[in-house]
């Protein structure tokens, strides 16, 4: 009889049953002089008691201003000490942390506000080019009005305050308009409240509490906020700690951002429940200032996607630099190619770096290969399923589970499933089977060992150097267009991003007489309205798609067309 394409992972230690907040606090008072948190484009560094002094402060602050359990406090911000006193402060208070994309532009963070029904905005001013306080200002006109914290907004109804704070200079925050917020005003607000009202307000939270919004699109449409409790993300950092054998020793570097699972649960709290150190080495990822920091530091562990490593790699100084303190790190958020992982074991000197795969919606790890594997497995796999995680692979039609070493959608179900997606149960109910299992929508095929080999993709989104893309999205805005009749969005195989985004318009019949005026038009109107990595690279006038004879659009046959083109076998990118 064949075996199936199923295994449940046991466990020694037992799953962690407590809130966030208990639990660090706990990890805090066994290490009170570790660093907790070093910021070096900041130049602050906390050690674990004076973070958890200034979160307290944080949190208490949150109640004052009327955050209540439950309550949505959006976070609008690259990496900075200030992201991840937030983080913890609302596990502390119980209110739902939504992560907002820093690349987000006005139609994208209106969904977002409006789709997690966000009450408290926290952001800093603005970053390169974008301007987080005039953005939200086309939002909310309403925040030049005032009073500050009382909000009354016609077009974000739920949305109460808007708090903003300056990361080089928190006392000296200036205030953007007569209704927002300043961060030296949350804080001065907490002193009002006692450790014993801190006390009883945390008393009152659970393991199971949702404490967590994450946008995510799964397989089609805007992104969907996915709800995320304290008994998911605790325990899904703690038993990938304990894979990458984590203690307070460690020093990670964190290129990742924040806003993402990768930064949040596997970067944050992942230090943060063992003791270890975060290191910021800059708001955004520069391969220079992540090496720099890495020797500067002596970081014993680096995150990243594989073009972050791939960049790193490149960098002149390279050589130059003293990176014998790392030890492991995690590659994850793409495809990771075996050569790359070669050279990051070997040249980089990160002899222990592992392989993660999972999705937002699993909190996010489900598999990750383990240091004592022999590096064919550590290159060509994605691993096993952490602890207390079950996994199958089943066939895509019938949803039954096939036969080892056979292909089919892998399924995850176990502590780190979901809660849902925010207010959506019918999204929810085409992820979550009624047995409880998460439907990935990636094809992959399980060894005799329970490790995954993932082979391909069910659903359409496109990864592009980590960050995910997804088609519906971008066509849905491209459509807002009045030249456009038709888009279709897809990805190419790229050997730098993994994927590159595509696309092909079918135009209305008064733009075809200048379709390069058109594309220059539709490029612009991209740019303005999508985050940059979401603005497709090549572009495509048409008049027809490859259909079905249903009519469905043939992706899989212009992708084919283009890898074909680009392999000499056909015409050049006219895009």
């Amino acid at each position: 009889m064949e075996r199936a394409s199923y295994v449940h992972r046991g466990g020694t230690t037992p799953l962690i049953g407590a809130p966030i907040a208990d639990f660090l606090g706990e990890v805090a008072a066994r290490h009170p002089d570790h660093d907790a948190l070093v910021s070096l484009p900041q130049n602050v560094r906390l050690s674990y008691r004076a973070l958890f002094e200034e979160v307290d402060r944080v949190a208490k602050g949150l109640m004052a201003m009327g955050v209540e359990r439950g309550d949505r406090v959006g976070i609008w911000s690259t990496n900075n000490v200030q992201w991840v006193l937030l983080q913890v402060a609302t596990a502390r208070v119980g209110a739902v942390l939504v992560n907002i994309n820093p690349a987000y532009r006005v139609p994208e963070l209106a969904h977002a506000l409006t789709a997690a029904r966000i009450q408290t905005l926290v952001l800093e001013p603005s970053f390169r080019t974008s301007n987080y306080v005039e953005m939200v200002r086309e939002l909310c006109p309403e925040l030049d009005q005032g009073p500050p914290g009382e909000l009354a907004s016609a077009r974000l109804p739920a949305l109460r305050r808007v708090i903003v704070y300056d990361p080089a200079n928190l006392d000296a925050t200036a205030r953007p308009g007569a209704g927002f917020m300043i961060w030296p005003e949350l804080v001065r607000a907490g002193a009002e409240v006692s450790d014993q009202a801190l006390a009883e307000r945390a008393n009152t939270l659970e393991a199971d509490d949702p404490i967590n919004i994450q946008f995510t699109s799964g397989t089609t449409g805007f992104p969907k906020p996915v709800t995320l409790t304290h008994h998911n993300i605790l325990n899904n950092a703690y038993f990938t700690a304990e894979v990458m054998r984590f203690t307070g020793a460690d020093r990670l570097c964190v290129p990742v951002p924040f806003y993402n699972c990768f930064g949040m649960v596997l970067s944050n709290l992942l230090c943060l429940c063992r003791g270890a150190a975060i290191v910021i080495p800059a708001q955004y990822f520069d391969p220079g200032a992540t090496l720099a920091a890495v020797a500067r530091e002596r970081c014993t562990a680096v995150h990243g996607v594989p073009t972050m490593f791939v960049a790193m790699l490149e960098r002149p100084e390279f050589g130059d630099l003293d990176l014998s303190s790392l030890r492991t790190g995690i590659m994850a958020g793409a495809p990771c190619p075996p050569e790359l992982m070669r050279r990051v074991m070997g040249d980089m000197g990160c002899r222990e770096i592992l392989i993660g795969y999972g999705q937002t919606e699993a909190s996010p790890i489900t598999h990750i290969t383990r240091i004592e594997d022999d590096v064919d497995r550590r290159v060509n796999t994605v691993g096993t399923n952490l602890p207390y995680q079950e996994v199958k692979v089943v066939d895509a039609e019938s949803g039954r589970i096939v036969p080892l070493g056979t292909q089919g959608e892998v399924c995850f179900r176990g502590y780190h499933v979901m809660r849902g997606y925010y207010e959506m149960p019918e999204a929810t109910a085409t992820s979550i089977d009624p047995a409880g299992w998460l439907h990935s929508g990636d094809l992959g095929v399980m060894d005799d060992s329970g490790y995954v080999r993932i082979t391909g993709r069910l659903k359409d989104m496109i990864i592009r150097g980590g960050e995910n893309v997804y088609p519906a999205e971008v066509e849905a805005y491209l459509l807002e267009h009045p030249a456009v009749v038709q888009a279709a969005v897809f990805g190419v195989p790229h050997d730098k991003w993994g994927e590159e985004v595509w696309v092909w318009v079918q135009l209305h019949a008064d733009a075809k007489a200048d379709p390069e005026a058109a594309l220059k038009d539709l490029r612009g109107f991209a740019n303005k309205g999508l985050s940059h990595y979401k603005v497709p690279r090549h572009w495509r006038v048409v008049d027809e798609f490859p259909m079905t004879v249903t009519g469905k659009i043939q992706k899989f046959r212009m992708r084919e067309l283009i890898v074909a083109e680009e392999a000499g076998q056909g015409g050049g990118d006219p895009g």
